[in-house]
C-alpha cells in the first residue's frame, strides 16, 4: 500500500487539465481561419466557375475585343461604318467626301452650283449632282440636303437674309435629285445660313470655303 506522499505524487495536479486542453483552442483558431478563407474564395470566384477557356487563354492580348471610347461614351456603335468604302471611290471635281459621327458628308462648293445670290441651279450645277445621282440611288439611308453660307448679309426680296438663301439652295438641289428619280420620302432640305462657318469669315478664301451645299447621308436605324 503506497503511502500518502507517494500518493501525491503520482496523483495529477488540478492545473494539468487546463494544459491538456490547451491544443485545443489553437485548433479552433486555424479551424476559423481556413473557413474564412474558403468563403472568402468562394465571393471571389466569377460564375460558371471562373475559368478562361482554352481560346482566351491562347489569345494574344492584342487580339482580344476592344471598343472605341467614342464608342463607349455613346453605347451606341455608329451605323455608317460601312459607308465610307461605298463613297471613297468617288471622284467628282469640287465635291469631298467626308466620314463624320453623323454619317458620310458629301461637300459640295456654292461656286460649283450657284450663281452669286442666286438658288437656281446652273447648268454646272445639274452636272454636278447628276453625277451624284447613281451613287446616291444605291444608298438605301436618309439625305439630309444643308444649305450653308458666309456671313455677308443679303437683303432681297426674294431672300431678306441668308437664312432664306441657304434654304432655297437646299431645296433646289433636292427637288433636282427627286426629278432624276430619287425618293423625296428619304430626303430633307435645311438652311443653316452662316450659323456652322467651316472657316474664319475674316478673309475671301474663309468665306468661300464657308459657302457650300452639303449632303450628309445615315444609314437607316437598325443597320
Amino acid at each position: 500500500m503506497l503511502d500518502r506522499d507517494t500518493r501525491r505524487t503520482l496523483e495529477p495536479s488540478p492545473s494539468g487539465d487546463g494544459d491538456d486542453e490547451s491544443w485545443l483552442t489553437s485548433y479552433l483558431d486555424v479551424l476559423t481561419l481556413l473557413i474564412t478563407l474558403f468563403v472568402l474564395l468562394l465571393a471571389l470566384t466569377p460564375p460558371g466557375g471562373g475559368e478562361a477557356s482554352d481560346s482566351d487563354r491562347m489569345r494574344p492580348p492584342s487580339a482580344m475585343p476592344s471598343m472605341s471610347l467614342a464608342t463607349m461614351a455613346t453605347g451606341i456603335q455608329p451605323r455608317h461604318d460601312g459607308l465610307q468604302p461605298q463613297f471613297s471611290g468617288l471622284t467628282v471635281p469640287g465635291v469631298n467626301v467626308e466620314q463624320g459621327r453623323e454619317g458620310i458628308t458629301l461637300r459640295i462648293d456654292d461656286s460649283l452650283l450657284f450663281a452669286s445670290g442666286a438658288a437656281q441651279l446652273t447648268s454646272q450645277g445639274r452636272g454636278v449632282i447628276d453625277s451624284l445621282v447613281e451613287v446616291l440611288e444605291s444608298f438605301d439611308g436618309q439625305i439630309s440636303i444643308e444649305g450653308h453660307t458666309d456671313n455677308i448679309p443679303i437683303s432681297t426680296v426674294r431672300f431678306p437674309s441668308n437664312w432664306e438663301l441657304s434654304a432655297a439652295r437646299a431645296i433646289a438641289v433636292l427637288r433636282h435629285l427627286q426629278d432624276e428619280g430619287l425618293n423625296a420620302s428619304r430626303m430633307r432640305a435645311v438652311g443653316y445660313a452662316d450659323t456652322q462657318p467651316m472657316e474664319s469669315n475674316d478673309t475671301p478664301e474663309g468665306r468661300a470655303a464657308n459657302r457650300r451645299v452639303e449632303l450628309l447621308l445615315r444609314q437607316p436605324v437598325g443597320r
